[in-house]
């Protein structure tokens, strides 16, 4: 039998997956545009239209939030439903193009975009739906969504270009924002969920505007997840700012409320008192001040599951008649709209409220494709909807990945975020968390005292043994993946203060993060080897003491001294007992600078060396004896002849 020639190009599995994508020799399965279609007219002459290629549901679900040039010329000119050279689009652009620094901006470039951002804020707008009635057929309708949604995009392009704008990579699939569509039209509530380390990154004020011109019947609510893992005094600072600008919210976590599942299922099945203590461990360690005895009327304080239920049915429109009235009419069902970006928790949330794993739930940005409804009770329903990217505006790329909005794995440029995540966490409170030493540039060879991204990574990859293949340099595209994942999943705590009203200072951002960053946020185990080290040491007073004072005295660590390269140039020019031109070379350009120069020093070789020998002794330079390392056979024949040679003259 004669095999193949790659087996790589045997198999059905390849067939299968080559013809899925349109690459098949059949010309059903040859790749086409799905919004391709033939116009035709029937028998009365009216003309209708007969679709060409249809995709899959899971293809057209797919999130698009950036685009190669070529990607999106082809893109913005199938939705035109024009040929290339109908029309001229020379005024749609991309809309994400990468900073001129490929890393991070410095503090006034950051402040100035910010001003900036603040000025055009009003004009990050979400796409409308257009209006549609009965009368309204199926391809009418899809043309003008179309029409519509290349309109909302060259005002975005219009936008960044006219006013020289960074924006966010936002959703560009139509078929995703049809989604959100659907959601508020069908909700009662619409409630926006938000990360609790920077609210303001993930809501978005067009989005509750465009719920009001739907229906002013409509309500919405900012739910501020994640809440567990600010202290009360942010909470307060964010409250404060919350309540001046007039913004329904309120705190929630769903990870609190997971455990608070688990703790109240387990005393239902009878459970030790044992497990309860380690379930409620980790709220412990939380900053949550949370008093059991008194009612929770305060604003800073996190809601539990009955509460956010009981603050969904406060906030519903009065839509529901009277059950009292026999004449009134079938209930409807009230439905609670669930929004935001991927990877805030809105799965987690509604898995929170029913008590069980009803919706998929990733860490991966995007897990929910479509909106799905569940029944938190007979008039109460919940609707989920998929993860949206929404527009906005953005100082640096590596803001959007270290936020979580997209995805770790995906990227290939870590340096920005890694060294995001260097400048807002400190070194010390590094070092503890990871038990590693992170090694920065000297204040004389340009050093700051901050790590930078490579110097992060690199002593990451020392102290966890990642290296490269091959070079078996430290693998930091590796250290890279795991930092930014302990930072998007809170093991690495950054919370962004709130702005502050017109002829305030800001807030520091150091300041407002200095309580996360004391022993008790590290891990129980970090905790007991540090204690175990301090005790070692011979620390006096409480463990609590030791740790305190450790990291005031880590925190309070001065600036590295001078390089290696500068101790041996200032060991060489100041030495003492020297000439009495001391403090000045001698020979600057012919003796070696340090006692490694000395020992390296190449010496004579070869035939200069046995002349060197012979002039010293006074003798020939062929009778000088060579220390030649030729084989004790070598050239023998030649000796043979020459001898023979010489008997056959005498």
């Amino acid at each position: 039998m004669v095999l193949a020639k790659s087996k790589n190009n045997v198999g059905l599995g390849s067939s299968l997956m080559n013809d899925r994508f349109g690459k098949g020799k059949a010309s059903s399965m040859k790749k086409a545009s799905h919004n391709a279609s033939i116009a035709r007219k029937d028998m009365h002459g009216e003309t209708y239209l007969t679709p060409g290629h249809q995709e899959a549901s899971w293809v057209k679900m797919r999130s698009i939030t950036e685009q190669a040039a070529l990607d999106e010329f082809l893109s913005t000119a199938e939705l035109a439903g024009t040929d290339f050279t109908a029309e001229k689009m020379n005024n749609v652009k991309i809309i994400h193009t990468d900073q001129k620094n490929p890393y991070l901006l410095s503090a006034s470039e950051e402040k100035s975009a910010i001003r900036k951002h603040q000025k055009n804020k009003g004009r990050l707008t979400v796409p409308r739906r257009p209006k549609w009635d009965q009368s309204t057929t199926r391809q009418q309708l899809e043309l003008s969504e179309k029409e519509s949604f290349m309109d909302w995009r060259r005002g975005l392009a219009e936008l960044q270009e006219s006013n020289d704008l960074l924006m966010t990579p936002f959703e560009r699939n139509l078929e995703v924002w049809r989604q959100l569509w659907r959601v508020i039209e069908r909700s009662d509530l619409v409630v926006q969920i938000v990360d609790a380390r920077n609210p303001l990154l993930f809501r978005s004020e067009d989005l509750e505007t465009y719920v009001k011109e739907i229906d002013p019947k409509k309500r919405n609510l900012l739910l501020v997840n994640k809440a567990d893992m600010l202290t009360e005094k942010q909470r307060a600072a964010w409250a404060d700012y919350f309540v001046r600008n007039n913004i329904s919210f309120r705190f929630f976590s769903a990870h609190l409320a997971k455990e608070r599942n688990e703790a109240r299922l387990l005393e239902e099945t009878g459970s030790d008192e044992e497990s309860d203590e380690e379930l409620a461990e980790p709220t412990k360690s939380m900053n949550l001040q949370d008093n059991a005895e008194a009612p929770k009327s305060r604003p800073t304080d996190i809601l539990d599951v009955d509460e956010l239920e009981e603050l969904f049915l406060s906030n519903t429109p009065d839509t529901l008649p009277d059950s009292d009235n026999p004449d009134a009419p079938t209930k409807q069902k009230t439905i609670i709209g669930l929004v935001g970006y991927p990877n805030v928790g809105k799965s987690s949330t509604i898995n929170a409220l029913l008590g069980a794993k009803k919706v998929s739930v990733s860490a991966t940005p995007g897990k929910t494709k479509h909106f799905q409804t569940l029944y938190l009770s007979p008039e109460i329903m919940l609707c989920d909807c998929p993860g949206l990217v929404f527009p906005n505006f953005a100082t640096t790329k590596a803001e959007l990945v270290c936020s979580g909005v997209l995805p770790i794995d995906q990227q290939r440029e870590f340096l920005g975020p890694s060294g995001l995540v260097a400048q807002r966490i400190p070194k010390h409170f590094l070092e503890n968390l990871y038990g590693l030493k992170i090694h920065t540039r000297p204040l004389e060879e340009g050093g700051t005292g901050i790590p930078t991204a490579h110097e992060l990574l690199r002593a990451y990859a020392y102290a966890r043994g990642f290296a490269t293949t091959g070079q078996g340099q430290p693998d930091e595209s590796r250290a890279a993946r795991f930092v930014l994942k302990d930072y998007v999943n809170g093991k690495l705590l950054f919370c962004h203060p709130p702005p502050t009203p017109e002829g305030h200072d800001p807030i520091d951002p150091d300041q407002f993060n200095a309580e996360l960053y004391d022993m008790a946020h590290l891990p129980p185990r970090r905790q007991a080897m540090l204690a175990k080290t301090l005790h070692l040491e011979g620390g006096s007073g409480s463990a609590a003491d030791d740790k305190d004072s450790e990291m005031i005295a880590l925190a309070a660590a001065p600036l590295a001294g001078p390089g290696t390269l500068s101790q041996n140039v200032d060991s060489g020019f100041f030495r003492r007992g020297g000439q009495a031109s001391a403090g000045h070379y001698t020979l600057p350009f012919n003796a070696p600078y340090t006692e490694q120069g000395q020992q390296m020093r190449k010496g004579l070789t070869g035939r200069k060396e046995r002349m060197m020998v012979a002039l010293e002794r006074g003798v020939d330079v062929s009778e000088v004896r060579g220390n030649s390392k030729k084989h004790f056979k070598g050239n023998k024949r030649k000796v043979k002849a020459k001898r023979v040679k010489d008997a056959d003259d005498f």
